[in-house]
């Protein structure tokens, strides 16, 4: 059988979900957002999982969509990212509303809808060598993973539009600065102190925390229907002559040339 996109290992009352396309940059294809979707599921309904981290295998946490699967063969048209984004975002709406606290644990580079998973885990601890970037309109794409929601909460609508627009890339002290991650870590024990202090949650009163993250989602307002509008947006986009040209680049290794804004 082949090895999933996305693993789940149960660690006594910790479930470590791996982001496993480490040769990838563990990017986000449709398998790996449906992968995705049922590890989430799998912690949700095992009332034995107490807590969760979710981190990424090999150098990286996760680079985001993965373009080239986006621009391949039958992938090549808005149903496609339509489809990936919907198996993310139900992903994350899991992981929001769970009962189980869930702590990112970021290894390396967080890029576009890596951030959005870091941004929608209850806690986030980074290695001292992680980077967060948004990337999407460098590539002629609009935000998904929540970004669009999340961002302006945790840092602040300048802030948000300074990531999204100008697509500054924040180092691990910084993302702690913003608000972005609770602590940086030294690299080598990252997945030690995660795993540590999601031990020590997974021994607290499970049910008292899955509510009172459901009464954070509720204050936090409409989430689930800003992913469906992200969805759409970026399905839409990616069809314009500007997607196509950002994308087409990125693959290219080479600057876009987006075209002059034409009459609406």
């Amino acid at each position: 059988m082949a090895m999933s996109t996305v693993e789940v290992e149960t660690r006594g009352a910790v479930a470590l979900v791996t982001l496993n396309r480490p040769e990838s940059a563990n990017t986000l294809n449709l398998q790996m957002a449906m992968d995705l979707l049922a590890a989430a599921m799998t912690c949700g309904r095992n009332a034995q999982v107490r807590a969760v981290v979710l981190t990424g295998a090999g150098r990286h946490f996760s680079f985001g969509g993965d373009l080239r699967a986006m621009t391949a063969g039958d992938a090549a048209d808005a149903g496609y990212i339509r489809e990936l984004t919907t198996y993310l975002h139900a992903a994350l709406s899991h992981f929001v509303r769970m009962d189980a606290p869930v702590i990112a644990a970021v290894n390396g580079t967080a890029a576009g809808a890596g951030v959005g998973l870091v941004a929608a885990a209850d806690l986030a601890f980074c290695a001292a060598s992680a980077k967060f970037t948004l990337a999407y309109t460098n590539v002629g794409l609009t935000p998904d993973a929540g970004t669009s929601f999340l961002l302006p909460r945790i840092v602040g609508v300048k802030r948000a539009m300074e990531l999204l627009l100008i697509n500054r890339l924040l180092t691990a002290a910084e993302a702690q600065a913003w608000g972005l991650v609770n602590e940086v870590v030294p690299d080598e024990q990252l997945l030690e102190r995660a795993l540590e202090v999601a031990a020590r949650l997974a021994q607290g009163a499970s049910g008292a925390f899955g509510a009172t993250k459901r009464l954070v989602a509720q204050a936090l307002g409409a989430f689930e229907s800003q992913m469906v509008l992200e969805s759409e947006t970026i399905a839409t986009q990616a069809l314009t002559a500007e997607g196509a040209e950002g994308i087409n680049a990125f693959l290219a290794k080479r600057a876009p040339q987006f075209p002059p804004k034409g009459p609406r």
